[in-house]
């Protein structure tokens, strides 16, 4: 007898979603009407910012860029249209109505004269152009950047080894994805700003502080006038800049009152222009004020840069608290209404898409993934467990309102309450991804490590995919490299060379097949094609270091960072005084290649059952006509199964990659930590790599972060936590982040002993201090129906990398890599 699947509450929505025929069917009625204006839309290209931009640019040409930077937000705040969305109760979007994204010209400028051929035709992540905006672009806008972008000068700037693994020699703006810089992306990597500053002092305060620095320079001395005070004109520029913008709103909303037919409405936009006249110029007095104030600023930010994966949210559990209590005590809110209010900020945050322009961007970041965490849970500056009423409203609404954003992060320690994890757990259950976990037991001792005092590395914000950020601490903003492990082990294979590229010589040549006579021989010609593509990638984030202050400025996201403000000095700086400045660089195909070297140590040199020569030979072949070699091949010691052996060669691939940054990042004056988090590089990443020896064909994806290789975790999730135990090499403080994806059938977790079991799995999870951890909870058969049918499967949410996205908007090679992950069924 056929026994039905257990169904997550997800997957039972979807049920129910396609017997009423309808999608979006969210709880209250103003967040489905919301979502439903744009759900299914096709994101447009706004050119507003870029317009506006390129205006204040032209006319401020040799000014210091810091200054030219804050004239140019303030030009957009006050011309840039503003909107209210029908039944918001928060103000606050920086593009046309509906799904939309932006175009940052400083860092894209060179692909603005293509923008029709890369994005708006393009298969993946296509953005609609309208005539009109296109004729703007390309009379306007794209002449005058026009070799002044990032790009421009970045790609003539590598020397010759260099540039050969990075982009084509003979087409620049053509990414071979070997050593990827993701610098020409974005103009800084995640950040998390200081959103109590403006809550509890407002803008107005910010500027008046600045007045007064600027009025105490010494006007004879040249350093002040020449670095200090343009910054501080900067500052105080971009006060304004932000004040102005929401008045905008204010009046906007205020004219639209005058105009509502309905009284309910009317007395919504009257309170919506009320509070925007306050805040962001005003310190908040209340839930709302404070949640419109944080709106504003985290806003605000993306008219300023592209940030990677934008601005996250901070610890919103912690910052706005008081004022939630404050309401809650006084009878003035309650948690439906505090939910509410967060599903309209969440519904905002949605509609913006984050625009990559460049081929390379589109590939590196599939599904329009941005990823504004919200961080909850974890210690307080004291070490004492943080949890409070506020923490537990955010887990019930990401059960009560299933939607992609925000990226709910919970932080984890030894000593979480059990009701907080049994929430964390019921949450997980509920199959949409959320929340992703950070381990305190790992992360705070990496921050100690890197010289931040016990206070402020408690108090860490999540930020992008699984990074930690200290607000007015951190102040390295450089864009990492990725390292593709998968080409190392085919430039060893080929003595320098890979099949995507021909013959030409890409790395070095390390050695003949001929040459390899016992495994040792093998494995330091592997390791010396992992140290030169080390070389490049350290080459390459040098160089990029030098230039981007050239390039990129950010006053406004320096007027909320105390070191920034002590300095006087733009966080693009190379170097700000009491910073702690952590940068990475990430390995992608960590599994495939630590599989890959177990067949090859087992099967050729082992067990003698295959030459070297005769395995290439099946490789070239793409296991065409060598299926047996192939399950042979497969049947070697496997990564993710707690085995010794395929542990030991992960260990000491990881073991070398932190040597390497441990004896050149101090060199370089910044702490250059090695990181396993691939976004989606994982896929274009996989599509250059030919077939590989642990049974893996051409073009097809690379593991992804720490995890297992597809399918080869057959021993179950707690053995995957146990290879990645056993491949850490804890000596070394060059460590960063590892992200590590667990896929689990839902019957594995059904009922209450299945929440426990979770909570256990969670507490052995935390003890053994690994970084990150996140949860599939889903049938493969709903995978295989969703891309089958997609349209019966709008709302199907899926964990990606450090973010959820919607199953049927991510590429077919990336749902047939989620598809493709192990599904464990007993935890």
């Amino acid at each position: 007898m056929a026994i039905a699947e257990v169904l997550s509450p997800q997957e039972l929505r979807l049920v129910a979603e396609k017997a009423e025929q309808k999608s979006g069917g969210f709880l209250r009625e103003r967040t489905s009407k919301i979502y439903r204006s744009f759900a299914f839309s096709k994101p447009r290209i706004d050119i507003e910012r870029a317009k506006y931009f390129t205006e204040s640019f032209k006319a401020t040409e040799g000014q210091p860029l810091v200054l030219r930077w804050a004239k140019a937000l303030y030009h957009i705040a006050g011309n840039i249209p503003v909107y209210i969305d029908d039944c918001q109760l928060l103000a606050g979007r920086v593009g046309c109505p509906g799904k939309h994204g932006l175009i940052y010209p400083e860092l894209d400028g060179c692909f603005l004269d293509k923008i029709s051929e890369n994005v708006k035709n393009r298969k993946n992540t296509p953005f609609d152009l309208t005539d009109e905006d296109a004729k703007i672009i390309d009379s306007e806008i794209a002449p005058y950047w026009k070799g002044k972008s990032f790009y421009d000068e970045l790609a003539y700037s590598f020397p010759e080894d260099v540039l050969k693994v990075t982009y084509n020699p003979e087409n620049i703006y053509e990414a071979r994805f070997i050593v990827n810089e993701t610098a020409s992306m974005r103009s800084a990597l995640q950040w998390v700003h200081d959103y109590e500053k403006p809550i509890a002092k407002g803008f107005k305060a910010i500027k008046e502080d600045a007045e007064k620095e600027l009025a105490a320079l010494d006007p004879m001395e040249p350093t002040d006038m020449v670095d200090k005070a343009p910054f501080l004109q900067a500052v105080i520029i971009v006060s304004d800049a932000i004040i102005l913008w929401a008045k905008r709103h204010a009046q906007l909303a205020r004219e639209m009152a005058a105009k509502e037919t309905d009284s309910i409405r009317r007395g919504e936009l009257q309170t919506i222009a009320e509070i925007c006249s306050r805040v962001p110029e005003y310190p908040a007095r209340n839930f709302r004020e404070a949640l419109q104030c944080q709106w504003f600023t985290q806003s605000f930010s993306r008219l300023e840069q592209k940030t990677g994966a934008t601005i996250s949210n901070g610890r919103m559990d912690q910052y706005l608290y008081p004022y939630y209590k404050k309401d809650l005590d006084a009878g003035l809110i309650d948690e439906e209404q505090a939910k509410e209010l967060l599903e309209c900020m969440w519904l905002g945050m949605a509609q913006y898409l984050d625009l990559y322009i460049s081929p390379a961007g589109a590939n590196l970041y599939s599904g329009s993934a941005h990823w504004e965490a919200v961080t909850i849970g974890g210690v307080d500056e004291k070490g004492d467990d943080a949890t409070n009423e506020l923490t537990y409203v955010f887990l019930h609404s990401k059960r009560g309102f299933p939607f992609n954003y925000p990226d709910l992060a919970a932080r984890v320690h030894s000593l979480s309450p059990e009701r907080y994890l049994y929430e964390v757990a019921e949450t997980v259950k509920d199959g949409s991804g959320f929340p992703k976990l950070i381990n305190d037991e790992e992360v705070i001792p990496f921050l100690l490590a890197k010289g931040a005092d016990i206070a402020q590395a408690n108090t860490y914000a999540v930020s992008g995919c699984t990074e930690s950020r200290m607000p007015n601490l951190d102040t390295f903003t450089t864009p990492c490299p990725y390292v593709n492990l998968g080409a190392a082990l085919e430039l060893t294979l080929n003595n320098g060379r890979m099949k995507t590229y021909g013959d030409e010589l890409l790395t070095i040549e390390t050695g003949e097949l001929k040459d390899f006579k016992t495994w040792e021989d093998f494995w330091q010609a592997y390791l010396a094609q992992q140290e030169y593509l080390l070389k490049q990638a350290f080459k390459q984030l040098y160089i990029i270091i030098k230039l981007r202050e050239k390039h990129f400025a950010s006053p406004f996201g320096s007027s909320l960072h105390e070191l920034c403000l002590k300095n006087h000095k733009d966080l693009h700086s190379a170097y700000i005084d009491g910073g702690v400045e952590i940068g990475y660089f990430d390995f992608i195909g960590y599994g495939t290649v630590v599989d890959s070297l177990c067949a090859i140590k087992e099967t050729v040199f082992d067990r003698q059952k295959l030459s070297l020569e005769k395995l290439c030979e099946v490789l070239d072949k793409n296991f065409e006509g060598y299926e047996d070699i192939r399950q042979m091949l497969m049947k070697s010691p496997k990564y993710g199964n707690n085995d010794s052996v395929a542990d030991s060669i992960a260990k000491d691939i990881d073991l070398e990659g932190l040597k390497f940054a441990h004896k050149y990042s101090k060199k370089m004056g910044f702490h250059i930590n090695l990181r396993y988090v691939p976004v989606t590089s994982h896929i274009p990443f996989g599509k250059i790599v030919h077939a590989t020896p642990n049974g893996r064909k051409a073009g097809m994806y690379l593991s992804d972060g720490s995890s297992a290789a597809h399918g080869a975790d057959v021993k179950g999730p707690t053995a995957v936590l146990m290879s990645n135990y056993n491949s850490k090499n804890r000596g070394y403080h060059e460590r960063a982040s590892r992200l590590l994806n667990i896929k689990l059938t839902p019957a594995c977790v059904a009922g209450d002993e299945g929440t426990h079991n979770l909570m256990s799995f969670i507490r052995g999870w935390c003890d053994l201090k690994l970084w990150h951890v996140q949860f599939n909870i889903i049938n493969q058969s709903t995978l295989l129906a969703a891309k089958k049918n997609p349209e019966q499967y709008r709302d199907l949410l899926v964990r990606v990398a450090g973010y959820s996205a919607y199953f049927v908007d991510l590429s077919p090679e990336l749902q047939d890599d989620i598809i493709a992950r192990t599904a464990h069924s007993v935890i």
